[in-house]
């Protein structure tokens, strides 16, 4: 541990010599990125689908190297904005029981069906695909090195979910299965269908999102190959990059968020309404989590992202120096000729 601290010192040393000798330029501007955004679950039933994400923001460059020469050191701070959509998809078909469900809440009713028998309503559930949207506010701090027309960033972009929603829709197949006979299946009275369409959405949450990042990419447009940059040197820079985004944070926030829900009650007795209004719409009481507040979805969750960046850089003006100082001008003059006056 010592000996890595002791190099690190002695790079930074290094570093910051160079940094004392070299010019240094200051930049502003702007990007704009779009890709590939999927969440990385450690462990999980659902296959990730193709998602896309885009943003935009705000950038402050420093470039600091010797004059004329190829090689300059970055360092990029921004702030900006992104939303995405990406998608999950359940690899196998599950099977959920009613009674199942009513004693996870606490309830041990039992279930009667239009003919008051005891029955126990099962659900199939196929096909059943996860969408998730989110809208994310980023702070990029990168790092890195151009030479010629390539440069290279390296860092950490912070993300910080402030809206996320899930939308989920499965094929479902409902039947009822009985002591005495075999299960009761595709009879609409009694509320059995084979694959109804039901869909629902959640609004859930995502921890903060720490991603390590990768950025690859050259500059557009005339570069003097001599010295790696144009001589005068332009003031707008235009360049173009791939990227990589990795979350090192896990963003699974372990809540409960039902996509399927109902507030509907259930009652055993057949002369009240809400028996009656239980036993002709037992499909909505079906009640699912969205993955990603299920616990068994995954143990950890991480960011992924890949795509393109498009950067737009503006120099700030600069202290030129002195060719021909104008008071050092006249005070030699003056006391070439003789003295020096006072001049109102």
């Amino acid at each position: 541990m010592r000996k890595h601290l002791t190099y690190l010192v002695l790079l930074f040393a290094v570093l910051f010599s160079g940094a004392a000798q070299a010019k240094v330029n200051h930049y502003v501007g702007g990007y704009a990125f779009g890709g590939e955004w999927t969440f990385r679950p450690s462990v999980s039933d659902y296959k990730p689908s193709l998602g896309g994400a885009g943003g935009a923001g705000f950038l402050y460059e420093l470039q600091a190297g010797k004059d004329y020469r190829p090689a300059r050191f970055l360092l990029d701070v921004g702030f900006g904005a992104w939303g995405g959509m990406t998608r999950y998809k359940q690899s196998s078909d599950i099977e959920l029981s009613l009674a199942d469900m009513l004693k996870e809440q606490g309830k041990t009713l039992t279930v009667l069906d239009l003919n008051n028998e005891p029955f126990d309503y099962r659900y199939e559930v196929r096909n059943r695909i996860d969408r998730y949207t989110s809208v994310a506010i980023q702070v990029p701090v990168l790092v890195g090195f151009q030479y010629h027309r390539f440069y290279m960033l390296a860092g950490v972009k912070i993300n910080t979910h402030i809206f996320t929603k899930s939308f989920v829709s499965s094929d479902i197949t409902t039947y009822g299965r009985y002591t005495n006979i075999p299960d009761l299946r595709n009879m609409p009275d009694y509320q059995f269908f084979d694959h109804a369409e039901k869909s629902g959405d959640a609004k859930t949450s995502l921890k903060l999102d720490v991603n390590a990042s990768l950025e690859l990419g050259g500059r557009l447009g005339l570069v003097t190959e001599a010295s790696g940059y144009d001589v005068p040197k332009r003031k707008v820079e235009l360049r173009l990059a791939g990227f990589i985004d990795f979350g090192i944070t896990d963003i699974h926030a372990h809540e409960s968020n039902l996509a399927f829900t109902t507030d509907k009650t259930y009652d055993t007795n057949p002369s009240s309404l809400d028996y009656v209004y239980q036993s002709t719409s037992m499909l909505d009481n079906l009640q699912v989590n969205e993955i990603m507040s299920t616990e068994n979805f995954a143990e950890s969750v991480n960011n992924l992202m890949v795509g393109l960046k498009f950067t737009v850089l503006f120099q700030l003006p600069e202290e030129k120096r002195c060719v021909l100082c104008q008071d050092a001008y006249r005070t030699s003059f003056r006391q070439r000729s003789g003295g020096v006056k006072h001049e109102e």
